[in-house]
């Protein structure tokens, strides 16, 4: 299972999240303690915003631990809203386009979990795409799928609701193949100027969340990344997380399928 970071507030250098913490995250792509996979080595992803309304995005196929240029980056990058990722692959192949956070215009997007028996599934699924969307997807991955149809069920309108949605129609699929694994998920969007976060499963455990409240904003994470792990308060089960400035708001999560 992948690993993943979100902070916004008041302007930070990335390294003070990234890197420097005892359990940061790039630690954490060599050992995650919450997580069924342990090592996260299939490439990672960064992304900020700045000045303008759309992000930087920076991804790498070599593990976050050994590639130069994060650090470099993180350490001299100031943003006040970024989003990093470490990957472990469940099939698809390591590419930078299957790296998150995926972007389309202002819209960042990544993901922890997978859609189950995504090979047999994906035809139909990518189906549902219009055009104008299909024609953005660069990899092969069930994260990107995911992202691009929210953006064609409303996102821009309603990220809950898309969301809604987008679950329900892929657990019909699956339905519809008899498939008996639960999907599940935690996820993060942002429009460039607030966050939304999914804790979520069609049964039983979805991948875990936390929130911590800093001195300057609020991190969302898979997993805490200090060492002594306080302040932290774990997302509930099947919940919709709201962040607007320091403000946390979570909601119940339920999908109609």
């Amino acid at each position: 299972m992948c690993r993943w970071l979100a902070y916004q507030g008041t302007p930070c250098f990335l390294d003070e999240m990234l890197l420097q913490p005892a359990h940061s995250l790039v630690m954490q792509s060599m050992e995650a303690t919450k997580a069924v996979t342990a090592v996260n080595a299939d490439g990672f992803g960064l992304a900020w915003y700045g000045l303008l309304p759309t992000p930087a995005v920076y991804h790498e196929v070599m593990p976050a631990w050994s590639d130069g240029n994060l650090k470099s980056i993180a350490e001299h990058t100031l943003s006040h809203r970024f989003m990093a990722h470490v990957r472990a692959s469940t099939g698809t192949n390591t590419s930078r386009e299957n790296c998150h956070p995926f972007n389309v215009d202002n819209w960042l997007f990544m993901h922890n979990g997978q859609i189950p028996e995504f090979e047999s599934l994906r035809y139909n699924m990518e189906r549902q795409l219009d055009e104008s969307f299909y024609l953005k997807r660069r990899g092969s991955t069930d994260s990107e799928l995911i992202f691009l149809l929210l953006l064609q069920k409303g996102l821009l309108d309603s990220p809950r609701d898309a969301l809604c949605s987008v679950i329900d129609d892929i657990e019909a699929e699956m339905r519809a193949r008899n498939i008996k694994e639960p999907f599940k998920a935690s996820l993060c969007l942002s429009d460039g100027k607030q966050f939304w976060g999914v804790r979520y499963a069609t049964s039983g455990k979805p991948p875990t969340l936390f929130y911590k409240e800093t001195e300057g904003g609020v991190v969302l994470a898979s997993e805490p990344f200090d060492e002594k792990r306080e302040g932290w308060t774990t997302v509930p089960e099947q919940s919709f997380v709201d962040i607007q400035g320091k403000e946390v708001t979570i909601t119940p999560f339920r999908c109609d399928g």
